[in-house]
């Protein structure tokens, strides 16, 4: 099992350089990857909000190994091509560390609402699908004739290409939602959400068909949990969170500086 810290980049963490010297001393501290949060309003008393592909950039330039990625960034909410070249241009800047965390994302905040975006979730993960579909189009390169329902994109390409050859993404799913198992059978990893137990993740991933390639498992939780029952159930991945409220950057560093649970 590999182990990350799950950081909402809020408040005191909505400085890319904060958050990009705790990436750099959790890589000293063993840690495996340093993950982000990707919102652009929150509840209360939440006022500082970062940008993820920012605060990912600064952390490629203070580290060399560990992991790196949003976590999830919701897809319909954003253009796939811009997408498409924030990740590419990560992937590089990271020499090849990034991995992709999408969903369809909520409104719980308002978030949707207040900025006019779609809030059917059947919508949305129309748009996901298609959106991916169009990512991994635009990775190979080659020109692009996408004339779908959301989105058009024609007589365009993506260049330079991401160094990984096959650049791992992630799908966020709800524990109970069989739909986005699929989804995520598609790609290359699973990161299921509301999970609080080693028998949910087993039941989760009981209905989830895995591809005949490298495929991960994230789970994780905001406290001090035993990482080992789920591994023994199929995660691949560990995602140390924190709270989004309040969170301190001596609370983050207490938990870096002890290293990962193996």
């Amino acid at each position: 099992m590999k182990h990350g810290l799950f950081l909402p980049i809020f408040d005191e963490l909505a400085e890319p350089r904060v958050v990009a010297s705790i990436a750099a001393d959790a890589e000293a501290a063993g840690w495996d990857g340093v993950f982000v949060w990707d919102h652009i309003d929150y509840r209360a008393p939440v006022e500082g909000i970062a940008d993820p592909w920012v605060t990912l950039a600064a952390m490629a330039m203070t580290t060399e190994s560990v992991r790196l990625g949003p976590m999830i960034t919701p897809l319909p909410r954003r253009r796939p091509l811009k997408v498409a070249r924030e990740v590419v241009s990560l992937d590089r800047l990271s020499s090849g560390r990034v991995v992709l965390g999408v969903g369809i994302g909520g409104d719980n905040s308002g978030e949707l609402t207040h900025t006019g975006e779609e809030t059917d979730d059947r919508i949305r993960g129309a748009m996901l699908d298609e959106g991916l579909q169009l990512l991994r189009d635009a990775w190979t390169g080659q020109p692009l004739d996408h004339q779908g329902e959301h989105y058009l994109a024609e007589d365009m390409f993506i260049r330079p290409t991401p160094l990984q050859d096959r650049l791992p993404v992630w799908v966020a799913v709800r524990y109970g939602n069989a739909k986005p198992l699929r989804r995520a059978a598609r790609h290359d990893g699973v990161f299921p959400i509301d999970i609080d137990s080693p028998d949910k993740l087993a039941e989760t991933l009981e209905a989830l068909e895995r591809p005949d390639r490298p495929f991960d498992v994230a789970v994780g939780a905001q406290d001090e949990s035993d990482p080992r029952p789920y591994e023994a159930v199929g995660a691949t991945w560990w995602m140390r969170g924190f709270s989004p409220y309040d969170i301190t950057e001596d609370e983050v560093r207490g938990v870096l500086s002890a290293g990962p649970q193996r």
